[in-house]
């Protein structure tokens, strides 16, 4: 092999390499907004929808054509360690009628001396459930910020998709854990002024 074409060889596997490692970074790049997607359409993980108000209201005439069919949910709520607020339902357990839309509320409460932002993550238990548990708003939906002292009251208005109903998976299922854990925005972290 002459001289030229090992230089053409080389710099074809050179090219090669550089394509696939640049591939493979897009790749990791797209992989936590691929996986995302993934888990709001299909419910992986326990991952809830986020349904409309036109999606409840056919929910709601679906469930009465159904039957009024009851399912209770329980609701769990806890903070990060470097999360200083108090945070917790108002409400542990509820029974909901499938379809109908409800509302739970949850308080939360800046313990510390600084204003602070904090983001809630949240998952549904038993996991095959997660696909039918639709939150129409919630607060989780947005950052949330409070005052040093700050209490409030936050609200999730939601229902269970009637389609559970037909899910053999979800046939034992008797209750469902709403769970929310709120972290600390990164750059909610005190510079020492107020």
């Amino acid at each position: 092999m002459t001289t030229a074409a090992l230089e053409r060889k080389n710099l074809r596997v050179g090219m090669l390499g550089f394509l696939a490692a640049g591939a493979m970074l897009g790749l990791g790049y797209a992989a936590v907004p691929l996986y995302e997607m993934f888990c709001q359409v299909t419910g992986f993980g326990g991952t809830t929808q986020r349904a409309t108000e036109g999606e409840a209201d056919l929910a709601s005439r679906m469930a009465q054509s159904a039957g009024a069919k009851t399912i209770s949910v329980r609701f769990d709520a806890s903070t990060s360690h470097a999360m200083p607020w108090t945070f917790a339902p108002e409400q542990v357990t509820e029974t909901v009628q499938i379809g109908e839309r409800d509302m739970a509320f949850f308080t939360a409460r800046n313990d510390s001396s600084e204003p602070i932002t904090g983001t809630a993550t949240f998952n549904v238990e038993p996991e095959q459930t997660g696909k039918y548990f639709n939150k129409i708003q919630c607060f989780c939906f947005t950052e949330q910020t409070l005052q040093p002292g700050e209490e409030v009251r936050m609200p999730v208005l939601f229902f269970i998709d009637p389609a559970i109903l037909d899910d053999p998976n979800a046939q034992s299922v008797e209750q469902i854990t709403l769970s929310y854990t709120f972290h600390r925005k990164p750059d909610s972290v005190s510079t020492g002024t107020p």
